[in-house]
């Protein structure tokens, strides 16, 4: 009768797995997980935790605790000292800032994509003299950020290569619905994809777009209600654009869709859309809930006293006049 397995000898099998076996274990964990953990387990772990082929691509996904705000900065400028300038792919969500954007570009100018989501403490300028030193960028995902159009337009002069742009739920202020969409058409020429989820653009920026950008294959419209596709505009997106999606589309495969509908406001809105508030047609900027819990709270103040079974006081968001309306 055959013996038992030693555990022991389990365990030595275990460690012993081919390299490549074991790396696509730990690229699984993804970047915060082998930092917190992973590269603890063993010493074969370990050293191979700092190899920077392990940091060719960066996912700091993270929910969005600020208490955690200094660790996960702390972690991300670690992980792109370890890719030793083979960074090619990075993630940042909610704790980014000029000073760890600048890390990230004065050390990865291979960087060919880069994703911020929710970064707040990102000013125009902090992106700006990012995209000065990334030449090689193609991909640029800008999903609920406070970046306007003077950030987009340095991105466009200074990375020319930029292929791809994701730039969502930004609402543009001063009546400037079509600043950055003429921005896009004027300095981003070779786009192949772009994404304006929840833009306040016009038929005329969309037309600028649809002028500035002929190699565009991809164009995803999705809540941007000011559109009106009827007729020859319409019928250009439709034959020009190889995938298009267009304002009621819908957004089951957005990745925030839990985002896109969240709160009753005298009768129930989504991400942007029109009330009749004193008797005039506004709209109503509801991206600034992205940035709150589901409770409606948000890092610095508590909305408790404002907030009752899904209803927001109307007052805390703001009112935009209706473009389309006379």
């Amino acid at each position: 009768m055959d013996s038992a397995p030693d555990p022991a000898d389990e365990f030595r099998n275990w460690l012993v797995l081919p390299r490549n076996v074991t790396v696509s274990i730990l690229l699984r964990l993804g970047a915060i997980e082998i930092l917190k953990s992973a590269q603890m387990v063993c010493s074969p772990w370990h050293s191979l935790c700092k190899d920077p082929s392990m940091w060719r691509a960066i996912d700091m996904r993270n929910s969005g605790n600020h208490l955690e705000f200094p660790n996960f900065q702390k972690m991300c400028r670690h992980a792109v000292d370890r890719s030793c300038g083979h960074l090619v792919d990075i993630n940042v969500e909610y704790f980014g800032t000029d000073d760890l954007l600048r890390h990230i570009a004065d050390s990865s100018s291979q960087l060919k994509r880069l994703r911020l989501v929710h970064c707040n403490d990102i000013s125009d300028e902090g992106l700006s003299q990012a995209a000065a030193k990334l030449e090689l960028l193609e991909e640029l995902a800008i999903s609920y950020c406070p970046f306007s159009k003077e950030a987009l337009k340095a991105v466009g002069r200074c990375c020319p290569l930029l292929k791809s742009l994701k730039f969502n739920s930004r609402v543009q202020r001063n009546g400037d619905y079509d600043g950055e969409a003429l921005t896009i058409a004027e300095n981003m020429s070779e786009l192949l994809r772009l994404q304006l989820f929840g833009n306040l653009l016009t038929n005329d920026g969309l037309q600028a777009i649809l002028d500035g950008c002929p190699r565009l294959e991809s164009l995803d419209l999705r809540r941007c209600f000011n559109l009106i596709l009827a007729g020859d505009l319409g019928r250009r997106c439709s034959e020009q654009i190889k995938g298009l999606r267009l304002p009621h589309d819908s957004i089951d495969d957005y990745e925030f869709n839990d985002c896109c509908s969240f709160v009753n406001v005298s009768g129930g809105f989504s991400d942007i859309e029109h009330a009749n508030v004193s008797g005039g047609s506004k709209f109503f900027d509801f991206s600034y809930i992205n940035y709150y819990d589901e409770d409606c709270h948000d890092y610095d103040h508590n909305y408790d006293d404002d907030y009752d079974d899904g209803h927001i006081d109307i007052e805390y968001f703001e009112a935009y006049d209706d473009p389309n309306n006379d």
